[in-house]
């Protein structure tokens, strides 16, 4: 494993790809990155051990020079920001190259929240399955990283979170345990066909999150619910896509009913448990100060 293998990673910029390229060059495999010319996040890549084209996935062809030779592509679609129209032409490409495909999906395609019609995950993963490729699809929980987004700029400013459904409970998985299952997919047969869940080893309310964080930083927080009707029109003002916004906030008004689910995924497919949140609060703790 690794030496023979060339892998592409497209969406090497996010919360997940720079930590699946570290990996990668770890395992000695051959690495590149698809990296739009004017990516603002290209420094979260390593300076060395990585090649990196441009190209860009509303324009399939460009994406040949990267394919070229690549065993192995992991995809992240940017929905928040390109939509899926050219999705089976950039499919089409991969598949001419590539042997297998790793898609970073959603537990919402799991459970059944997210549907075919919505041109999302649940979308993609139908149009991979109809390929000629070897398929694995990382369906996973919010990834930790996600409460620096949510939470950092507000606790700065006060120490006060405001957002909706403070007791939504989630199972957010690390971002490095979600690469480290992705690696495993890239570089071998074994999860070929199959749809991982990949949950973090615990299930927390927003609130409790926000409390271990003040813990680590050593601040005392507090939550404040904010009506979702607010939060709405403020996540669409950011950019946010109107349906997947509204989406994304009747997902975690269900999960004060319903928390999400844990799986023993991570630890089956790398041998050890995920990370706690509290792990990756104390990585990042200073992002919060």
């Amino acid at each position: 494993m690794g030496a023979d293998i060339t892998a592409l990673v497209i969406g090497a910029t996010g919360n997940v790809g720079p930590n699946v390229v570290r990996q990668l060059i770890g395992e000695g495999v051959t690495t590149r990155v698809l990296l739009l010319a004017d990516d603002p996040r290209a420094g979260r890549l390593p300076d060395e051990g990585v090649e990196v084209f441009h190209g860009d996935l509303a324009d399939p062809d460009s994406l040949l020079p990267a394919l070229d030779g690549v065993e192995s592509v992991l995809l992240m679609w940017p929905f928040f920001t390109l939509n899926v129209d050219t999705a089976p032409a950039v499919l089409e490409r991969i598949e001419r190259h590539a042997r297998r495909v790793v898609f970073v999906s959603s537990i919402g395609v799991h459970i059944g929240y997210e549907h075919t019609d919505n041109n999302c995950h649940a979308y993609l993963e139908g149009l991979i399955e109809k390929t000629g490729l070897e398929w694995t699809f990382l369906q996973t929980t919010g990834f930790t990283a996600n409460a620096r987004l949510s939470y950092a700029q507000q606790i700065k400013a006060g120490g006060v979170v405001r957002s909706p459904y403070g007791t939504a409970a989630r199972s957010s998985i690390h971002e490095e345990d979600v690469a480290a299952v992705a690696v495993r997919a890239l570089t071998g047969s074994e999860l070929a066909g199959r749809r991982l869940v990949i949950t973090g080893p615990e299930v927390l309310t927003q609130i409790q999150q926000v409390e271990i964080i003040g813990e680590v930083i050593g601040r005392e927080l507090s939550w404040e619910d904010v009506p979702a009707e607010a939060a709405l029109e403020a996540m669409v003002g950011a950019g946010w896509p109107p349906a997947y916004a509204s989406g994304a906030l009747d997902y975690f008004a269900m999960l004060t009913e319903e928390p999400e689910l844990i799986t023993t995924t991570v630890e089956e497919v790398i041998g050890r448990p995920p990370r706690t949140f509290r792990e990756w609060a104390v990585e990042f703790a200073d992002d919060f100060r």
